[in-house]
């Protein structure tokens, strides 16, 4: 939990200058790919996901340390030779697990947060999962507990893979020669995340491409085809926390809706976007048709909501810096607190993203909450033992943000409607 913590600290800012200079590089180029709304949604995403990993709100059922204890024939010690042998065990486990989460219907909710972006782009990447509190994969690593790779490394190589997935996430880096036979690319991960009939379903593999060509799910990117990103049925949403739950609450309803007791049971189990015979004319939820004709979200955000927005994303990081570097010293329970408050904070400003009205009345939840949490603890978490005046600029944040929330859902939203009215 702490250690996991201390790593986030070093490659978020990391993650964040990488995001800024493509954000320079495609304005200078004519060829920005980076649209701010988009981007502090995918970094709130992003922030979400790390409080969720930091904290452990998951539950394994099988931990890779009981597999070794039970199956392992050897006990390799933890050296170089060791953390590749680990390092291409994961990306074998990472092509299955990714594979299966576009494939099969319950576990794209947990996948579908990464792919709701309709850009591609570094911050995208960011998008990821808080839905999934259960760990049910953890059997595709028998190889490694088998051979005895310690868990130690294990631990160590995860993070180390995952990261190592980031780059890849831009329009700006074109087919890259030989390594294309080798690796994953820009250009095969924008195959990936593209929409298009002959693209959707395609490139699983996470480090190495060699995966997907030996089980058959590789796809060149095409001249003839530019990729569409996105997901076939819209998030139409900049809040992260709804997005991870859109496909889920889907398949409860078609569940609940389904009047053959087999459609109930088999829908969780069915091809990603399966539902119950005549539901898409009974039930109809947008779906895109034409990958080239459909209007992306959010695109006419005033410039004031804009920076506003991303403001808040920018204030988000901060918190969670602080809950990172100080996880020992906050302590338990109050950790969990604070992480409500993360969660509550991103809830709130991506309702108000979205230009929601009920935005204000998650500002105020999330203004009581914060003086509450002041008023129990005498302070923010420890903070005024780094900063004297610390609890009266938490307060005097939470207050501003509060009034801008009732400014634009009172006045900006209230205006664009009525000029909309009479358009």
């Amino acid at each position: 939990m702490e250690e996991y913590g201390k790593i986030l600290l070093i490659a978020m800012p990391f993650f964040l200058v990488l995001i800024i200079v493509e954000k320079i590089y495609g304005a200078y180029k004519g060829e920005d790919s980076v649209p701010l709304m988009d981007s502090a949604s995918s970094v709130s995403s992003g922030i979400t996901n790390a409080v969720k990993d930091v904290l452990g709100l998951s539950i394994t059922f099988i931990s890779y340390g009981w597999m070794v204890s039970k199956i392992a024939v050897f006990h390799l010690e933890a050296n170089v030779y060791t953390y590749i042998v680990a390092f291409i065990i994961i990306d074998f486990y990472g092509y299955w697990t990714h594979r299966i989460a576009h494939q099969v219907n319950f576990f794209w909710n947990k996948h579908a947060i990464h792919h709701s972006s309709e850009e591609f782009n570094l911050a995208c990447a960011l998008r990821q999962t808080v839905s999934s509190f259960v760990n049910l994969f953890t059997f595709l690593l028998i190889p490694a507990a088998i051979i005895g790779v310690p868990t130690s490394v294990i631990v160590i190589t995860l993070p180390i893979q995952l990261f190592l997935q980031f780059w890849y996430h831009t329009k700006h880096i074109k087919k890259m020669g030989f390594l294309e036979h080798i690796l994953v690319t820009p250009s095969h991960h924008r195959v990936h995340h593209a929409i298009n009939p002959e693209y959707i379903d395609k490139n699983h593999s996470q480090i190495f491409i060699i995966w997907d060509k030996l089980f058959h799910t590789f796809q060149e990117e095409l001249e003839t085809v530019p990729a569409v990103y996105g997901i076939t049925r819209p998030a139409q949403t900049w809040n992260p926390i709804r997005i991870n739950f859109q496909h889920l609450g889907l398949l409860i309803s078609d569940a609940w809706r389904a009047e053959n007791w087999k459609d109930k049971f088999t829908i969780w189990f069915k091809p990603t976007g399966w539902r119950p015979e005549n539901f898409e004319e009974k039930y109809p939820v947008n779906k895109i048709t034409n990958v080239y004709a459909f209007e992306k979200y959010g695109t006419n955000a005033s410039s004031k909501l804009v920076y506003w927005s991303v403001f808040q994303a920018l204030i988000s990081l901060l918190f969670v810096s602080f809950l990172f570097n100080n996880i020992a010293i906050i302590g338990l329970p109050s950790i969990f607190i604070y992480g409500l408050f993360i969660f509550l904070t991103i809830y709130s400003y991506t309702e108000l993203m979205d230009e929601s009205r009920f935005s204000v009345y998650w500002e105020t939840v999330r203004f009581l909450f914060g003086l509450g949490i002041i008023y129990y603890f005498g302070d923010w978490f420890g903070l005024n033992s780094f900063f004297p005046l610390a609890s009266y600029i938490v307060i005097s944040y939470l207050l501003l943000s509060l009034v801008m929330s009732i400014y634009f859902v009172s006045f900006e939203f209230k205006a664009k409607k009525t000029s909309l009215i009479h358009v």
